[in-house]
């Protein structure tokens, strides 16, 4: 057989076996795990005619409590959650799990005449207000935060996500620190028996809402808001300041995690100390079952090595905290104990 017939038949045969990498969970991070998908399949195309469908992400933004319930399907390959699992749950079930973005999640109150970061709120009256206890927008409570600003005597809108998500597990962890009612009755988790309030499925299902609701509060993904014109709310941080959301203030919480590699990288984000940290920082995390087999593992592995390497200046520009250099080799060191040496094929890419 000649080495052209070889080839063919090689490519042919790799074809006909090859599967796109299947990924579900947040729709905090969807936007970035989409745009490393479209470099990825680029990258490894490498401006040939040849594509692979082993090179294509197929990734279902279906909210991090959902990603993590399909990854006992045995076609999906990894999860994205913004919730990440505890030590002893990756244990119980043979999974990984490791940081592949970070970024935030902001407040944000549609109120005519009231800009970008000028409403002032404490974590306690954020609480009061998904309590159903903080009912108006004047509310003495309210006015007292904000002395200078004209605010409406109208009812609030609350809104609130309706699936299991991660960005209401950050949201409810913030809470549950700042509020000891909030934490008795409600706690933190991904899906929350909400006293009051309408919800809506998704990152853009919630944004939607939020845009049709007059006098509405809601929380969203930093970029989500940034890119749909929101005005986000200054929130009071662990040491008593009144920061608004953004890179930096995300950055300056989430400088002081201590990351802990033998415990899957588990770390609390929310109200971190800091006199400029943003209090509701938040990690997106890929979990890995280990039992998917060396290809599929490392075609996984390969597309977030390849993030990490190249991807940085894209997520910057949606808004995220990329993984920084530091932490990005203490996760592909966490690769090699758990899977072994990278694949030179494709790590040397």
């Amino acid at each position: 057989m000649s080495a052209a017939v070889g080839l063919a038949a090689l490519i042919f045969g790799t074809v006909a076996q090859a599967d796109p990498i299947q990924g579900a969970g947040s729709t905090f991070a969807a936007p970035i795990i989409n745009q490393w998908s479209r470099d990825y399949e680029a990258m490894r195309t490498d401006g040939g005619d040849y594509t692979s469908p082993d090179w294509r992400v197929d990734y279902e933004p279906v909210g991090s409590l959902a990603g993590i319930m399909r990854l006992a399907q045995p076609e999906m390959d990894f999860a994205a959650t913004d919730a990440p699992l505890p030590p002893h749950e990756l244990t119980k079930r043979r999974w990984t799990q490791f940081p592949i973005v970070m970024g935030g999640i902001v407040v944000v109150a549609n109120i005519n005449g009231i800009g970008a970061g000028q409403l002032r709120l404490s974590g306690q009256v954020l609480a009061d207000i998904y309590l159903g206890k903080i009912k108006n927008w004047s509310d003495p409570a309210i006015k007292a935060l904000n002395p200078d600003l004209t605010l409406p005597d109208a009812p609030i809108a609350v809104l609130h996500r309706a699936d299991g998500s991660g960005s209401t597990f950050t949201f409810s962890s913030f809470l549950s620190k700042v509020s000891p009612e909030w934490q008795e009755k409600l706690g933190a988790d991904t899906l929350i028996a909400w006293p009051i309030g309408r919800g809506e499925k998704g990152t853009g299902g919630l944004a939607t809402l939020t845009a049709a609701t007059n006098n509405s509060i809601a929380y969203l993904e930093y970029g989500q808001a940034v890119r749909a014109g929101f005005r986000f709310v200054s929130l009071q941080n662990a040491d008593g300041a009144f920061v608004r959301p953004g890179p930096a203030t995300f950055q300056a919480g989430l400088a002081t995690v201590a990351w802990n590699a033998a415990g899957g990288f588990h770390a609390d984000t929310t109200n971190l100390a800091g006199a400029n940290a943003w209090p509701m920082a938040v990690v997106t995390y890929a979990v890995l079952p280990k039992d998917r087999g060396e290809m599929r593992i490392n075609r996984v592995l390969d597309l977030f090595r390849l993030s990490f390497t190249r991807g940085a200046d894209e997520a910057s520009a949606l808004g995220y905290i990329p993984v920084p250099h530091e932490l990005a080799g203490r996760i592909e060191a966490y690769w090699a104990e758990n899977y072994g040496p990278a694949d030179p094929a494709l790590a040397n890419n």
